[in-house]
């Protein structure tokens, strides 16, 4: 039985991974930028930044999986916090740190909820 906590970490971690793809969260779809359209002094800075823009890429995918796999409670609270993040994000300008660290408070709020699905389930 040693094994059982490994087994069940191994199908959740494959659950999820599944569910990346299937995202049904179409209400307020957060998709990343489109580095051709950056129109603003943040969203330039994200797209020269290849850092910053995996940053942007994992948030993405974070939000998109976590609003996929809550009730629909958790999923408008995850959306009004994502909209306070890009505001939050947004007026940052330039300045790259003040980005960085937007995304990294972002993405461990996000990670916290995968990881409360991880040990409860998403129900």
């Amino acid at each position: 039985m040693s094994g059982l906590p490994g087994i069940r970490r191994l199908l959740a971690a494959s659950l999820l991974s599944g569910l990346a793809f299937m995202s049904t969260a179409r209400a307020a779809d957060y998709a990343p930028l489109d580095c051709r359209k950056a129109d603003s002094a943040t969203e330039r800075t994200i797209c020269s930044d290849y850092g910053l823009g995996q940053s942007e890429a994992r948030v993405a995918t974070l939000y998109q999986i976590t609003t996929s796999l809550v009730a629909m409670g958790q999923r408008g609270q995850i959306q009004d916090d994502q909209r306070a993040f890009l505001k939050q994000r947004d007026a940052c300008g330039a300045n790259a740190g003040c980005i960085r660290s937007a995304y990294a408070d972002r993405a461990a709020q996000l990670e916290a909820v995968m990881a409360r699905i991880q040990q409860r389930g998403p129900f």
